[in-house]
């Protein structure tokens, strides 16, 4: 796999991510305040990029959220910049959504040493990607996510190669038009950045873009999982001071409790807001861990049930 995919890559014309830009050819002879200017209006560029992808990206949250269920992972898999940022995404789900961190993993070529150590030599082993994905024995309720500027980087191809193979879903994200990666995945997710301001370091716009791309994406995943109601982190699990005070607020403004009623509920509920939010607008425990089975952990329709 790995031959194939680089012989393919070899004979394509290069990506948009590798093409030099006119515009800052002289950037090395420009003065600090010019090219910090030039860069941060390449920064918005890459972000409006977004913009035409959103429909793409509704289509694989609804996907992901119809899969992922209870039990299902959210795989992440890439090289180089990439990688390292889909590992961010991937490392934010528990603090913020209270994800289980069995059910996020990154797939990164050379290993999870290559997060601080580039491997470049490692993308191209196509065959490395495909027996990465069989190793984390993918199913049908796994979601996973290739990421690649070029969108042909043979190691996330074999990831979702492998990955698709196995019943998982697929999500391809990509930079280039065309781009391998976006026909091998069932959802393709293109975000058409221009040349970079030093071509072929996608850590710049494509980089930018591709974080913009995952913010959204998880986001608005927790958001349909249920892990989200009214705009606060209602699974967040109180671990210092700073969350504990986060928490009693958050049972406090949803339940109409005192802080203090509000910390002796989300203490009856061994730390979970949604049953201490539950629990404080005057149901029992047991009453709210049922409540909450059958709404399938969601706060809306228990607080917001639908009018009629």
């Amino acid at each position: 796999m790995a031959g194939i995919a680089g012989g393919t890559r070899l004979n394509r014309p290069p990506p948009a991510t590798e093409r030099i830009s006119p515009r800052f050819e002289a950037l090395d002879g420009w003065d600090d305040a010019s090219a910090l200017a030039a860069l941060w209006e390449s920064q918005l560029a890459a972000v409006a990029a977004i913009g035409p992808a959103l429909p793409a990206l509704a289509a694989a949250v609804a996907a992901a959220a119809a899969r992922i269920g209870q039990t299902g992972r959210l795989v992440y898999a890439g090289a180089g910049s990439s990688a390292r940022i889909a590992a961010q995404d991937a490392a934010e789900l528990a603090p913020t959504f209270a994800w289980p961190a069995a059910r996020a993993l990154v797939l990164i070529a050379g290993g999870p040493g290559a997060l601080l150590t580039a491997a470049e030599g490692a993308e191209d082993r196509g065959d490395d990607g495909a027996a990465a994905a069989a190793a984390a024995g993918l199913g049908t309720a796994d979601v996973l996510i290739g990421i690649a500027a070029s969108g042909a980087t043979a190691y996330t191809l074999g990831c979702v190669t492998a990955a698709r193979a196995a019943g998982a879903l697929s999500i391809g994200i990509a930079n280039s038009p065309g781009a391998p990666l976006l026909a091998a995945a069932d959802h393709a997710i293109l975000l058409a950045t221009a040349a970079e301001p030093i071509a072929g370091s996608t850590r710049l716009g494509a980089g930018t873009a591709q974080k913009v791309a995952l913010n959204l994406f998880s986001t608005q995943l927790m958001v349909r999982l249920g892990r989200v109601y009214r705009g606060r982190m209602v699974e967040v699990r109180p671990t210092n001071a700073k969350l504990r005070r986060r928490a009693v607020g958050i049972v406090a403004a949803l339940s109409g409790a005192s802080a203090d009623a509000a910390e002796a509920a989300l203490a009856a509920a061994d730390d979970s807001i949604k049953l201490a939010v539950l629990m404080a607008r005057g149901m029992s425990r047991a009453a709210a861990e049922a409540a909450l089975a059958d709404s399938a952990g969601r706060l809306r329709p228990l607080l917001d049930p639908p009018a009629g």
